[in-house]
């Protein structure tokens, strides 16, 4: 218990930062629930949910960065598995999952203007009265067939890259080792953990209003590219007996060794970081089955609704005798 209770950390930093973005957050609610109120709209079901989930990953931040997990995690390798699977999975899937989007820029409007936020017409324009000159509208551009090299280039597949590129090169021995006696890698990495765990994310599921992209099929590739990098870097810890990680040598090893401690940490990126992804494949692939099935139903309803042709031949002039 006293592990728990203690070594809890008042880092103003991030403090400040989780506050801001609740704050703005809960003004953001309060905008949007208050303009339904106004026009006579129900209150949407789902809109307490999507804050719950939003808040918990809020939650898991302040977890890996203020807890106890953030004390133990410059003393044992497993924690510190712990605390990179909180910033690049649990929290970035919890946040995108609660789709905070339209809440934060409107708590975001309702600082910067006022106004705004107190349901007061707000103008928009230069002053003296005149606004900006309408653009002509565009030609309809349809964009033409995409070849092999842009269809490798897309967002999906760069940000997928992106992320399995910096969560291996995170676990590496150098920049390992540096996170603990520098600050400023510290903090890079707790940047490029959310940042590229949040882009990772909402390439894969839906986050109001941003949809993604690529078909349910296509984003259970980049599931399985992603859970494949985790899995062979898990084998690496959890197999390995030479000491990958020097700086943790000697920082309370007496009972649990460097080597047990890095199989240990390989164990928990298996059994914690897997089952999010596992879930939402099959999740993927439940919506790319059913989206299958209603295609192929359609197709069978066309066919019986549509009118058979006559197997009987017909020659010009024919006529039939009644």
């Amino acid at each position: 218990m006293n592990m728990v209770l203690s070594h809890w950390s008042a880092n103003p930093v991030v403090l400040t930062a989780i506050a801001a973005v609740a704050v703005t957050h809960l003004l953001g609610m309060r905008a949007s629930l208050g303009e339904a109120r106004r026009l006579g709209r129900p209150r949407p079901p789902a809109i307490l949910a999507q804050a719950t989930v939003f808040y918990g990953g809020l939650c898991a931040v302040l977890v890996a960065l203020a807890s106890p997990v953030a004390y133990r995690a410059g003393e044992y390798v497993w924690i510190r598995s712990i605390q990179d699977v909180l910033l690049a999975v649990v929290a970035p899937s919890l946040i995108v999952l609660g789709g905070p989007w339209l809440a934060l820029r409107l708590g975001a409007a309702a600082f910067l203007q006022p106004a705004a936020a107190a349901g007061m017409p707000v103008r928009q324009g230069r002053p003296g009265g005149q606004g900006r000159a309408q653009r002509p509208p565009r030609p309809d551009r349809r964009p033409g067939p995409a070849s092999p090299a842009r269809s490798w280039l897309q967002p999906a597949v760069v940000t997928t890259v992106a992320f399995n590129v910096a969560w291996i090169s995170w676990h590496l021995p150098g920049p390992y080792d540096a996170v603990l006696r520098q600050p400023a890698a510290s903090a890079a990495e707790v940047v490029t953990y959310l940042g590229l765990g949040i882009a990772f994310w909402l390439q894969l599921i839906g986050s109001g209003p941003l949809t993604p992209r690529l078909a349910p099929l296509s984003r259970v590739m980049l599931v399985a590219v992603t859970a494949t990098c985790t899995s062979a870097l898990a084998m690496v810890l959890m197999f390995g007996a030479q000491r990958l990680y020097p700086a943790y040598a000697g920082l309370g090893h007496r009972v649990l060794g460097i080597v047990a401690d890095q199989q240990l940490g390989g164990a928990v990126l298996l059994a914690v970081a897997l089952p999010p992804f596992v879930i939402t494949a099959i999740a993927l692939c439940v919506r790319w089955l059913a989206a299958e099935e209603s295609e192929a139903l359609s197709a069978g309803f066309d066919r019986l609704l549509r009118p058979s042709a006559s197997a009987w031949p017909s020659w010009p002039g024919y006529r039939s005798v009644k």
